[in-house]
């Protein structure tokens, strides 16, 4: 379907890609009717471009659309992760001021694990040989304190020109955040002579202040940049091929979409792309229900991400280390644990089962795809307890139960443990670590997770969800209507978004025109990003806030600027930041602004999603016997959720099943549709 203009058809299709490390899910979404369709394949790890292609195709087929009908196509991306936990990417030199060469290497001198010295920090990205100096200074106010010359941007080309094998360069001055302009004569000139090398300014990346992390985000930048710019290259050619009316966008970690040559000059926004798009996804699911308090519980194939949602906004931080690396960027705030169905399960060294962070992954995969896999998995475990149903992603995809009693019953005999108690304990750890995932944004931060209700999505989370509730206390647990493919519904619902920052660090004082300044010039940046980036969008705002802290603190808190700013305004936001951060306050003590931050955001074309109710009688498609306990399996209800209409009830213990995923709702409690079709299940206290 097209919308008919006096100068033809315009595409009315849009489309959220999320590549997962089992799974790669498809959601489309008409803007004229909100009509939906969904789809499901598995992932191609050495290619993740072939999924996508083959899944798109897929889709097109199965739910008519075709190719011209599709106007953006929104992709959440995990290469970038990859290449960071894998460390495949380039060759990568950096260059800074000299007698800084080291800096990426020493860090913050921080123990990865405070108890155990015999882990190391992982290593930096450039090895010291590809690091080089160059004899040049700014100053802590901006002012040049040793001259950058000709002759020593000449001497620097010509020793780059003996590294061919390097392919991205980050370029990492001291105090460039305030005075960019050595950085900038010096990329320029790489530019001039390797006009194939990648070039990473700091300046540009990240420009704001403490050394470390900001040669550390460039670093990683510059690591990335050869490798998302070829797979985006490759499957922004493809896409053409199939979509030719499409825009391509990509989801960043912050928690909206990009244009994809901003993604390729600045990978390191997407190291958190996928997790991100999930909870954007989750944030739009309760909002349907009426729900702004959430935890959300993404249990995927290989690892489990967490996050939680405060009055509808999901909470966001600005400093991340992913693989032992620390990334200062706006990011969506997601603790993440290798807590998948596809983890294996295995016998520690101090002889005790274990379950993860290894996974099956797509290939092999659990046990019980009949994919080649023999290592016993979560999810070998849940076909075991008879938690699973025969057949997962609509029918392409079927359960071999004999296949997973052999892998579990292998790892039973080293217990010597029966077959069902090895299950329930891979099941009992694996939501263990779930579990302590979400006091990790919860009850750490002083928060009280019985305030908020349990989100599960992903495939794998409502095999699970009742569990970790029961154990944190949390009594109510939303299911939204497609759990499994969320993270691709997420990306239809985020705006476009970017993000500016600079440094300016001023005390708390009667005069803030220093800052005014600063956040005026911040706003006209924002304000023309709109017009060239978002002209084609409603809604466009930009909101600004200040990073503030005690004088002398070493971490600042995020204080939201709500119309003009006053000092009297701005104080108290912070005193109640600060309170609800770290429960106390010092009304007496200097506070300093440091940061200026100005985020622009524009609503891209979308329609509200229609759902539609199941008619009819609720008709169970038959009875299951599932193991809660050792003791003897008990018959549950198995149920197909496409058949459940709006004010269904069903009395645990039951199966839903459906087409991207599964939900258990154990002995005791009651699940109800609601009007928005999410699934609200009730625990017994």
């Amino acid at each position: 379907m097209t919308i008919k203009t006096l100068w033809g058809t315009m595409p009315d299709w849009i489309i959220g890609v999320d590549v997962g490390g089992t799974f790669s899910d498809f959601s489309a979404r008409n803007t004229v009717t909100g009509k939906t369709a969904i789809h499901k394949r598995p992932s191609s790890p050495q290619d993740p471009s072939r999924a996508i292609i083959e899944g798109l195709t897929e889709l097109f087929e199965k739910s008519g659309i075709r190719g011209e009908d599709v106007a953006r196509i929104a992709h959440g991306t995990t290469v970038a992760t990859n290449a960071l936990l894998q460390r495949k990417g380039a060759a990568v030199g950096m260059v800074t001021t000299k007698g800084f060469r080291d800096l990426v290497e020493i860090g913050r001198q921080v123990r990865p694990k405070i108890y155990d010295l015999q882990t190391d920090a992982p290593s930096a990205l450039a090895p010291r040989m590809y690091r080089f100096e160059i004899s040049e200074r700014i100053g802590s106010k901006g002012e040049i304190v040793t001259p950058l010359t000709e002759v020593a941007i000449a001497e620097f080309v010509d020793e780059l020109s003996s590294h061919p094998e390097i392919s991205g360069l980050a370029v990492c001055c001291l105090f460039s955040y305030l005075n960019p302009s050595h950085e900038r004569r010096i990329a320029e000139a790489v530019r001039a002579a390797r006009p194939d090398l990648f070039v990473s300014a700091s300046s540009d990346v990240q420009p704001e202040f403490r050394e470390y992390e900001r040669f550390s985000t460039t670093l990683i930048n510059a690591f990335l940049q050869p490798e998302v710019s070829r797979y985006l290259g490759i499957l922004r050619d493809s896409i053409t091929e199939i979509a030719p009316n499409a825009k391509f966008g990509i989801f960043q970690s912050s928690g909206g979409l990009m244009a994809v040559d901003h993604a390729t000059a600045y990978p390191v926004r997407t190291a958190l792309s996928g997790p991100a798009a999930g909870a954007v996804g989750a944030a739009a699911a309760g909002k349907a229900s009426g729900i702004g308090d959430v935890l959300t519980l993404d249990m995927g194939g290989t690892s489990t991400d967490v996050c939680m949602i405060r009055g509808g906004e999901t909470s966001i931080t600005n400093l991340r280390d992913i693989a032992g690396f620390r990334i200062r960027l706006p990011m969506v705030d997601i603790h993440t644990v290798g807590a998948g169905g596809g983890s294996i399960a295995h016998i520690g060294a101090d002889g005790l089962l274990k379950v993860g962070p290894q996974s099956a992954g797509a290939v092999p995969g659990p046990a019980c795809y009949s994919k080649g896999g023999i290592d016993p998995t979560v999810s070998d475990a849940n076909v075991v307890l008879g938690r699973l149903p025969v057949e997962l992603a609509g029918g392409g995809l079927l359960i071999h139960k004999a296949k997973a009693e052999a892998a579990v019953a292998t790892l039973a005999d080293k217990l010597g443990l029966g077959l069902v108690e090895t299950a329930l304990g891979i099941a009992g750890i694996v939501s263990s670590n779930m579990t302590r995932a979400i006091r990790a944004v919860s009850t750490e931060r002083g928060h009280d997770p019985r305030n908020f209700i349990l989100m599960p999505f992903g495939g794998a989370g409502g095999l699970h969800a009742a569990d970790v509730a029961k154990s944190l206390g949390i009594t109510r647990i939303l299911v939204p209507r497609a759990p499994g493919i969320l993270c691709a519904d997420g990306l239809i619902e985020a705006d476009l978004q970017e993000n500016f920052v600079a440094t300016c660090r001023v005390p708390l004082s009667s005069d803030l025109c220093t800052v005014s300044k600063v956040a005026d010039d911040l706003t006209r940046q924002a304000q023309h990003w709109l017009s060239q980036e978002a002209s084609d969008a409603s809604e466009p705002r930009i909101l600004v806030s200040f990073d503030m802290r005690y004088l002398g603190q070493n971490y600042e808190l995020p204080v939201a600027a709500d119309g003009k700013p006053s000092v009297d305004k701005l104080r108290e936001s912070f005193f109640e930041a600060h309170k609800r951060s770290y429960g106390h306050v010092d009304r007496d003590a200097a506070v300093e602004i440091v940061n200026v931050r100005v985020k622009a955001l524009a609503r891209p074309e979308r329609a509200a999603e229609v759902s539609t109710s199941p008619k009819g009688e609720v008709k169970p498609e038959g009875v299951t016997k599932v193991y809660f306990s050792s003791e003897a399996p008990v018959p549950a209800t198995l149920y197909r959720r496409e058949t459940l209409p709006i004010g269904t009830k069903i009395r645990g213990p039951a199966i839903i099943a459906q087409f991207d995923s599964t939900t258990v709702i154990p002995p005791g409690a009651t699940a109800t549709v609601d009007p928005a079709l999410n699934l609200m299940v009730e625990l017994d206290t």
